[in-house]
């Protein structure tokens, strides 16, 4: 039976669309995620497409999304990536487990466009890092 994940940040356009895209390759098919935001953002950042691109995952249409379109489902785990998110989601209905895993937001990098690029690798790589561990300790 698939698990599901639900990872939550405040604009679901860098963190949480790349935890989404990581979670899905990782879980190879036992875990099914999904992102969302509790002040979606309008879009999803290009860097962070481009980040998981490099890694040989494409999000399909991605498009920020609020956290209300997943209230009245059940998830196996809950992931906060951002303290905003954490706190303004202290508890999610029909969460079996609920994890804060705070990231640094990529979207605030500043410098030139490799430097920029830079954060969102690093972030990237920590959030892949997170995810392995939990799934080795499932």
């Amino acid at each position: 039976m698939t698990k599901r994940v639900l990872v939550l940040c405040t604009g679901n356009s860098c963190r949480s669309q790349m935890a989404e895209g990581i979670w899905n390759e990782l879980g190879g098919g036992n875990w099914r995620a999904v992102s969302a935001g509790s002040r979606p953002a309008g879009y999803v950042h290009p860097l962070a497409i481009e980040v998981l691109r490099e890694e040989g995952i494409d999000l399909t249409n991605p498009r920020s999304k609020h956290l209300d379109e997943y209230a009245d489902e059940a998830f196996d785990l809950v992931v906060t990536v951002c303290g905003s998110a954490h706190e303004s989601c202290p508890a999610f209905p029909g969460a079996k487990e609920q994890l804060h895993w705070p990231f640094e937001d990529p979207a605030h990098a500043t410098g030139t466009d490799d430097e920029k690029l830079a954060v969102f690798r690093k972030v990237r790589d920590e959030i892949r890092q997170k995810i392995a561990d939990y799934l080795a300790e499932k």
